[in-house]
């Protein structure tokens, strides 16, 4: 079980007429975690995936599912992978349950070992089970991608933006059911635009940025690499003029007695920006600071990673 869930070495993918949407990339998918793969709009996640489910050829490179490389054993790959796509397709006219069925009958799941209903129920679709699913909301079509994904019992999920146009209540579900997944032993692969998600669900983090992997880190280290933090600072007295220090990294006036303030954490520490605003006369009457998130390291990554090519 030391083997990763998935593993991609030098993966690289050039489309006809030259553009190459991948390059050189390679990271292990930990067995067991829930494991975030971020990046902008064109990065080459999506290109990514599709070369794990078998719908894209790979120009360069290896890659391997749950011990399965996909050219020397594509049917055991495939079979041990479930992907749940950002768009959502199946057969209108097929009821859920119906779906379902077929689909583990693709996957030759004899008709004994089904968990159609199963599954529905998982998902809160049992009492839609026999109605057309052009007639289910958007909602409940993408809770029913996930149950379509998982009719073989892969041991690898792959969720592509699974919460792209979902509400608040259920996207809750729909993680309360991954995570009750994940704590089954299914490893699950997560892209989503919603970071805070990505921070709280992830065990580890990789960011793609231009078909080249920049960042592949525990969420918690990866987190940390961030150095810049912000401070809200309310003073005693209208602002006439904003301070102006050099421990300052960015500083604005919020309001007529409140000052934004942005500092290198690895430079200075928060006492010397209050220092340096009471030098100029001010008073302080309260404090409110944010720590960085993982939207500031990703932003920051691949800023970065842009400037430099």
């Amino acid at each position: 079980m030391s083997e990763a869930a998935i593993r991609i070495e030098g993966l690289s993918k050039t489309y006809a007429g030259g553009k190459q949407a991948l390059n050189d990339v390679t990271f292990d998918v930990p067995r067991g975690q829930i494991f975030g793969l971020l990046g902008p709009n064109g990065a080459g996640k999506s290109t990514l995936i599709n070369i794990l489910a078998g719908l894209v050829n790979k120009t360069g490179g290896s890659a391997s599912i749950w011990g399965f490389d996909i050219d020397a054993h594509p049917r055991n790959a495939r079979g041990s992978i479930g992907i749940v796509n950002q768009e959502i397709t199946f057969d209108p006219f097929f009821t859920p349950f119906e779906t379902l069925e077929i689909q583990g009958g693709l996957y030759g799941v004899p008709k004994a070992k089904r968990r159609s209903m199963e599954l529905l129920r998982a998902m809160g679709l049992e009492d839609k089970a026999n109605a057309y699913s052009r007639t289910l909301s958007g909602g409940m079509k993408r809770r029913l991608m996930v149950a379509k994904a998982m009719v073989h019992s892969p041991p690898v999920l792959v969720l592509d933006e699974p919460t792209a146009g979902v509400d608040i209540e259920l996207r809750q579900r729909l993680w309360e059911y991954v995570r009750g997944l994940n704590d089954s032993g299914v490893t699950v692969v997560l892209t989503t635009h919603y970071l805070e998600e990505a921070e709280e669900l992830c065990d580890r983090i990789a960011i793609i940025n231009q078909g080249q992997l920049i960042a592949n880190e525990p969420t918690r280290v990866l987190i940390a690499r961030a150095q810049e933090k912000l401070v809200e600072v309310t003073v005693d007295r209208d602002i006439a003029t904003v301070p102006d220090n050099r421990c300052f990294q960015k500083i604005e006036r919020k309001d007529e007695r409140t000052l934004s303030v942005r500092f290198d954490k690895s430079e200075v520490n928060a006492g010397e920006v209050l220092s340096a605003i009471q030098r100029d006369g001010y008073g302080i009457v309260d404090v409110v600071t944010r720590e960085p998130d993982l939207e500031d390291v990703f932003l920051n990554l691949t800023r970065a990673a842009t400037q430099a090519a």
